[in-house]
């Protein structure tokens, strides 16, 4: 479920020219298939974690699964350019599944436990979109772009198919109205730790989106071609693999607030050595993508140990808090990567990439910092 809710994002992408081609349209109506499909994303993590508390992880889940088959088998049969961008929003329900996922997997244990399952789940999360384009292009070449969209609803037939037979129901406390979940919204705006945890989650994904929005144009001084521009910037997602297999191994031997403070040190410390080797006139590639690799290794630490204490900080509202801190830390991620493409010039790429990352690892280390002091007083979750 892990890969499904990411692998739609970008599997496609290879085809997006061909597909503007063959509908006569724009290329840029065809690229609010992107767009389009991470504001409706967005917008369901705030509803498909309540009802998953209302009415059980299994019914929500088994749910997505069958709309998003049927939605994407109208993307691979669609006849114009409206038609697929429609069919693609509805796409955009398996997305919030990683949400509930999360919430399904705290259910059947103990805080520690889950950030350690947390981090190999994000394994998969991030080895999805990393293999996802070559293959989409791979299909595309071979046997057309509808092609990709169908075997990805095979993919989601047999997740579907599996959920059905070996996912049983882990909300064992569900609510009674689906009003009393929204009504927790307010309540866990209103904490200071999901708070905590949240700020610390979209920045640490703000210092990914703001490397993702300005590594193109800091790297244009090193002249690379584009293949190994991609394995350049791929380096920060492996670190990020490295960082989840840690996480899961570390689960239960440290707490949860320590792996979050030590994960975003890890990130500080690698954007200063960056800042460092700039000031000292190294104008080397790897002095740029080294220390973001760093970033990468940090998020993997941060990231489980952030989201097993967003959701845990009430225990009957898991889903909900789920999907909140999701749409929370998307928000947050988003804005770092627009103040990034409007501060960076050809002039300043370099230095000033290394420092919106810098700043935003900092605000994400005081808020793990802050995390870590309202654990302290906070009663304990089992």
């Amino acid at each position: 479920m892990s890969a499904l809710a990411i692998l739609p994002i970008n599997f496609f992408l290879p085809s997006l020219p061909g597909m503007a081609t063959e509908f006569d349209v724009a290329y840029g109506i065809m690229g609010l298939s992107l767009a389009a499909y991470a504001g409706v994303s967005a917008c369901l993590q705030l509803v498909l974690g309540p009802l998953s508390d209302r009415f059980g992880r299994r019914p929500v889940i088994l749910w997505a699964l069958a709309i998003f088959i049927v939605a994407t088998i109208g993307c691979a049969m669609a006849p114009d350019a409206g038609t697929f961008l429609a069919c693609r929003m509805v796409q955009a329900i398996i997305a919030p599944i990683y949400a509930v996922s999360l919430a399904a997997i705290r259910d059947t244990t103990s805080r520690e436990q889950a950030a350690g399952q947390f981090g190999y789940l994000a394994m998969a999360w991030a080895i999805a979109p990393m293999l996802g384009p070559t293959f989409g292009g791979l299909i595309d070449q071979v046997l057309g772009w509808r092609s990709s969209f169908y075997v990805l609803a095979f993919f989601g037939a047999a997740v579907l198919v599996l959920c059905w037979t070996d996912l049983n129901e882990t909300n064992r406390t569900p609510s009674s109205t689906i009003a009393e979940q929204y009504r927790a919204y307010p309540e866990l705006l209103g904490s200071k730790r999901f708070w905590a945890y949240c700020v610390c989650m979209a920045f640490s994904v703000g210092a990914f989106y703001a490397f993702l929005a300005g590594a193109p144009l800091a790297a244009s001084a090193f002249d690379l071609s584009p293949a190994m521009l991609g394995l350049y910037m791929g380096s920060i997602t492996g670190g990020f693999m490295a960082g989840s297999f840690l996480a899961g191994r570390l689960a239960g031997r440290l707490p949860v607030t320590t792996m979050l403070v030590v994960g975003r040190i890890v990130a500080c410390a690698g954007l200063l050595f960056g800042l460092v080797l700039y000031a000292a006139g190294i104008d080397h590639v790897l002095a740029l993508f080294g220390p973001c690799l760093f970033v990468g290794v940090s998020n993997g630490l941060t990231q489980p140990s952030a989201s097993a204490g967003a959701i845990s900080v009430r225990s009957t509202h898991t889903g909900s808090a789920a999907g909140l801190a999701g749409a929370v830390t998307v928000a947050g991620a988003s804005i770092t990567a627009a103040v990034t493409g409007a501060v960076l010039t050809v002039e300043n790429a370099r230095s000033g990439l290394l420092f919106v990352m810098l700043a935003s690892a900092v605000v994400a280390l005081g808020a793990a910092l802050l995390a870590r002091h309202l654990e302290s007083t906070a009663p304990k979750t089992p």
